[in-house]
């Protein structure tokens, strides 16, 4: 399924996060929104309201644990996908306590990292209709 929304990528280095953006170019068109650490993405979040979120675990200013916290506590329902480099079984129970959808590792192979993302939009979204010109039922 090709994703058409609006997703919120958030790390601390530049070359993750245009990374990132091309993995996302490449399933589907998506509306793109940066930021650099977790106060940016929780002020991001409240500006744009993404339907997915990608927020690295380790950054400065307040780290991903705890703008995931902020960031469901003002939307239960945000949809926040973890990405680290760096893994330890405390941070990941608490990111799925704090309600995490999924937790993903940034060094892994990128078709790998791909086909998660995959993964995660398809278990997520409902596929777009194409609208139907020929529809009697809205006359």
């Amino acid at each position: 399924m090709k994703f058409n929304g609006k997703v919120l990528v958030t790390d601390d280095e530049a070359h993750i996060r245009q990374f990132l953006v091309l993995i996302l170019k490449r399933l589907g068109n998506p509306v793109v929104i940066e930021a650099r650490n977790g106060q940016e993405a929780v002020a991001a979040y409240a500006a744009h309201r993404p339907d997915l979120v990608l927020l690295d675990v380790n950054m400065p200013v307040i780290d991903g644990v705890q703008a995931l916290g902020q960031i469901r506590a003002g939307d239960p329902d945000a949809l926040v996908v973890m990405l680290t480099s760096l893994t330890n079984r405390q941070t990941i129970e608490e990111c799925s306590r704090l309600g995490a959808t999924n937790y993903l590792r940034k060094d892994i192979p990128r078709d790998e990292l791909i086909a998660q993302l995959q993964q995660v939009i398809d278990d997520n979204f409902e596929p777009e209709q194409p609208a139907n010109p020929t529809d009697d039922r809205a006359a």
